[in-house]
């Protein structure tokens, strides 16, 4: 009976994995289409911002997880698979309203349309790189659901030295080509300050 019971949560492990490519592949579709619109629109592509580079650690950090729990035999701890589960959907969340907010301009290359502004709304009223943030939940916290925490320690230090690169790029791009600079100037990256939802809370009320 507990070998079927670790059987199982190991199977829903890796559906969940699944799960995930299936989205990483419909975010390329959506990306490509998105592309072709600001192409059309006059607009200019930078740098595909190490997007293979990208892809290839995606593509391990999944093999690597699945590969942990089942050669280490990772125990399924409920608690710490309940925490893992919330802060991945919270990565998600923070990345569908990063593409919701972004609407057409959502590319996974770095690209901008002239006389554009900045997105200044939704998410990114609060944060500089809400999606960015959304990425570093899912990465250390989705191998964690089912105790995978080399995987989830390794990627993470992996993913936060790739991150530091590709940040750089798309903000100097950003800073050349719109008026990116001016608005984001005192916006946090990733943690919002109390300020800015104070000051939401204010323009609501």
């Amino acid at each position: 009976m507990v070998r079927e019971k670790e059987m199982l949560t190991k199977y829903i492990f890796v559906g969940i994995i699944f799960a995930v490519i299936l989205q990483r592949l419909f975010e390329l579709r959506i990306s490509k289409n998105n592309e072709t619109y600001i192409l059309n629109q006059g607009g200019k592509k930078h740098s595909d911002n190490l997007l293979t580079t990208v892809k290839v650690l995606q593509i391990s950090w999944w093999i690597a997880a699945v590969a942990e729990v089942w050669y280490f035999n990772r125990p399924f701890i409920f608690p710490l698979a309940t925490i893992a589960l919330l802060v991945t959907l919270a990565g998600q969340v923070l990345r569908y309203l990063s593409m919701q907010a972004l609407e057409q301009h959502w590319t996974l290359p770095i690209m901008t349309l002239p006389n554009t502004p900045v997105v200044d709304k939704g998410v990114y009223f609060y944060l500089r790189h809400p999606n960015w943030l959304g990425v570093i939940l899912e990465i250390a916290a989705l191998p964690l659901i089912h105790g995978a925490y080399l995987t989830a320690i390794i990627f993470s230090l992996a993913n936060a030295v790739l991150m530091s690169q590709r940040i750089q790029t798309e903000e100097q791009a950003l800073a050349k080509n719109s008026n990116y600079t001016l608005v984001f100037a005192n916006r946090p990256r990733f943690i919002p300050k109390i300020s800015f939802l104070s000051q939401e809370i204010s323009g609501d009320s």
